[in-house]
This record gives C-alpha cells, sequence and structure tokens, in this order.
C-alpha cells in the first residue's frame, strides 16, 4: 500500500513539474466559495418563541452550509425594523427582515389586506391560505419589486387588547389611547373599533403602559406574557381583531448570490422551523393563559359580531387596494372552510 502511495505522489509531481496542475478537489471547490454573512432584524425580543425559533432555524442553516449562509438574529428592534426593515430588502442589503405582511403593502398594496382584521378563525385557515394561487400572484409581484418572500408561515397567535379595563364591545374603548405599530392598517382598524390609536416604538411600550402614556396596546397572549406585559396591564379581551403573522424577506440579488443547494437548505429550514413554531404556539397558547390567570390576568369575551361590522369598512379605506380584494380573500376562505 506504501509503494502504491508512493507511486501516485511521484506521478502528481511529475505533473506539475511538466506545468500541469492536479484537478481540484471538491473540498478546494467549496472553500472558494466565501461564506455570506446576513443580518436578520426583527421586533420581537429575544425570549418570544418567535425569535427563539428563528435562532434555531439561522444555527441549523450556518450548520448545513458548513458556515456559507450566517445569519445573524438582532432582535428587539436593535436594527431598523418595519419600514425601514423592509427597505434594507429592497436596497439589496445582505439582510432578512421579519415583518408584519401589512409593510409589503408599500410594494403591492393588495398584499395588506391578507393581513386585514377579522379573516382567520384559526391557524389552520391561515396556513392554507397562504398555499392559495391569489397569495401565489401577489407573491411574484412583491418580488418583482425587489422582495423575496422566503416564507409568511410564521404565526405568534391571535392578536386581543391588553389593558387594565375590560372591554367588551367599542363604547368601552371609546377614546383609549392604545398602542399600536407604526402601520396605517393597524391604525386604522383600532379606530374603527373606537380606540386611540397611538403609534410608539415597542421597545417603549412596557413604561408607556406604566407611565399612562398610552392605556393599553394590542397584541398576543405569547407577546404579553414573554414581554412580562402583565405587570402593568392586568386585563385581556379576546378581541381577535388581527392575527399576528410575520414573513420573512430577502432581497433576490442577495438569494441570488446562494448556491441551489444552499437555497434548497434555506427553504427546508425555514419550512421545519415555521410547523416547529406553530406546534410550540399552540401548546404556549394554552400553558400561558393558565400562568397569565395565576399572575391575576383577567380574559373576557367580546362583542365580536359588532367588531366585526364595524372593521369590516376597514378595507374600503385604502384606495390603492382592488375594490372586490376582500369578496376574493372571502371566496379563497370558503373554500378552505369548506374542505374541512
Amino acid at each position: 500500500m506504501i509503494k502504491v502511495i508512493g507511486t501516485i505522489m511521484t506521478a502528481a509531481a511529475l505533473l506539475v513539474g511538466c506545468g500541469e496542475k492536479p484537478a481540484e478537489t471538491a473540498t478546494t471547490a467549496t472553500e472558494a466559495v466565501k461564506p455570506i454573512d446576513i443580518n436578520m432584524s426583527l421586533v420581537f425580543t429575544q425570549n418570544e418563541l418567535l425569535t427563539q425559533e428563528l435562532i434555531k432555524v439561522s444555527d441549523k442553516i450556518r450548520e448545513r452550509t458548513d458556515g456559507g449562509i450566517n445569519i445573524k438574529v438582532y432582535p428587539g428592534g436593535q436594527l431598523p425594523v418595519y419600514k425601514d426593515n423592509l427597505e434594507q430588502v429592497v436596497n439589496g442589503a445582505d439582510w432578512i427582515a421579519v415583518e408584519d405582511l401589512s409593510y409589503l403593502g408599500d410594494y403591492v398594496p393588495d398584499f395588506a389586506a391578507l393581513a386585514g382584521p377579522m379573516l382567520y378563525n384559526s391557524y389552520d385557515e391561515y396556513l392554507a391560505m397562504m398555499d392559495t394561487q391569489l397569495v401565489a400572484d401577489l407573491t411574484a409581484q412583491v418580488e418583482a419589486k425587489g422582495i423575496k418572500v422566503l416564507n409568511a408561515d410564521y404565526m405568534f397567535g391571535f392578536r386581543h387588547m391588553i389593558t387594565n379595563k375590560e372591554i367588551k364591545n367599542s363604547a368601552d374603548m371609546a377614546g383609549m389611547r392604545i398602542r399600536v405599530p407604526g402601520s396605517q392598517l393597524f391604525i386604522s382598524t383600532l379606530a374603527s373599533m373606537g380606540a386611540a390609536p397611538a403609534s410608539l416604538p415597542f421597545p417603549e411600550t412596557y413604561a408607556g403602559v406604566q407611565q399612562g402614556v398610552v392605556d393599553g396596546l394590542e397584541g398576543s397572549i405569547l407577546t404579553m406574557y414573554s414581554t412580562k406585559m402583565y405587570e402593568v396591564a392586568k386585563n385581556m379581551s379576546l378581541t381577535k381583531h388581527f392575527l399576528g403573522t410575520v414573513g420573512l424577506y430577502i432581497s433576490p440579488k442577495l438569494w441570488d448570490k446562494f448556491t441551489p443547494e444552499q437555497q434548497k437548505i434555506v427553504n427546508e429550514e425555514l419550512a421545519a422551523g415555521a410547523i416547529s413554531n406553530t406546534n410550540e404556539l399552540v401548546k404556549l397558547d394554552a400553558e400561558y393563559t393558565q400562568k397569565l390567570e395565576e399572575l391575576g390576568v383577567k380574559f373576557n369575551e367580546v362583542d365580536s359580531a359588532e367588531f366585526s361590522k364595524l372593521t369590516a369598512d376597514v378595507y374600503n379605506q385604502f384606495p390603492a387596494w382592488s375594490s372586490d380584494i376582500r369578496s376574493k380573500i372571502g371566496a379563497e376562505l370558503e373554500k378552505i372552510r369548506a374542505a374541512k
């Protein structure tokens, strides 16, 4: 065996001596691919489920690509979020933005309607909606604007009113200053429900409620527990006015820098992460509800029919939306519900 190896090495040396190089090994070719460092920006805090799931996904992508795709997760608004987050993507930065679907409405208006008020009755309905041709068409349109939707199956729960006052109807919300993200869809929806929407950076919301700058906020059960908002607001009114969801967005130019194998890995891990996130979400909804009750939080039902009627006009308040977008979404939801 030693003699054979020596013969091979001698032959290789002769080739080099004649001006010929041995064939490049697979390892050398792989090492020649420069690692891509990517910032992932999201407003969710470090200990929230969504953040933890995305950190796990990023770690798996890094591992499976041998460090070729290195995603660093920046939670809690450390980097630009909301509209500024999407602008980084559109500008072609090495960036992944994690934001509500409504922010895509700045580029393809009808996309925002998918995040409209009082649409979904369950998590499964939303996931099924993301698989429709309607969403596929909108996704293609937004990609043409410089935003590739990597995955839109990540949820963090139905959004409710978090205050120190029990809210059952619009009269109870009259004049209440409720913190909302800086999105016109959120602002219009809360206004239609009777509140006085107040845009406030989320990291400032805890102190804002504590100091009376705002009377409360709207958010999910997971958000209330994970951010300890229960320390300053002891009531959750189950309005379910929005289903809290996010998409992960990347520049098509950056995506095209990935090898086909890297693209496959990213898609696979994001899909697996979304499934894991949903499974954990269902468990934590029940677990955190119990924990919040033990911490003194009171939950109450609301007049959903009244709020649905009041928020219906929100779909008419965005001239850039197609006039029939609400009916198109409704038709898809009817098919989804009929297929159950």
